[in-house]
């Protein structure tokens, strides 16, 4: 059975609907993991055991700018401002080990600090 396009804009709409009841908190990122390999450079097929925790992903939502107040005395003015280093959409590259996962209608996403982001494929 074939989808009209009129109805694949609908299904992709809803989709965004759905992902978007989900917002981070001031300086988080939500992003959906990106698949591990399942060969090696070398072709060799790795189980699931050897595969590294995933540190690719796509960026589906992001949180608002981040305040960051120094630890000594300063007034209330002088803070700075951590902007997320990336756009809804984009590829990046996030620390390997990040303790925030969670499970959205059976995916899994995680919750990244905008400090923890490496780097943004360009």
């Amino acid at each position: 059975m074939k989808i009209k396009p009129a109805k694949l804009k609908t299904i992709k709409k809803l989709k965004n609907i759905i992902m978007s009841k989900l917002i981070p908190s001031r300086g988080y990122c939500l992003i959906q993991p990106l698949e591990a390999e399942e060969v090696s450079a070398g072709g060799v097929y790795l189980p699931d055991r050897v595969k590294d925790a995933p540190q690719k992903g796509k960026v589906l939502a992001i949180g608002e700018d981040k305040n960051i107040h120094h630890d000594f005395p300063t007034p209330v003015h002088e803070c700075f401002i951590a902007k997320a280093p990336c756009k809804v959409g984009d590829t990046v590259i996030f620390k390997r080990f990040v303790d925030n996962r969670i499970k959205e209608e059976g995916k899994e996403l995680l919750l990244v600090k905008f400090e923890d982001i490496l780097a943004v494929y360009a």
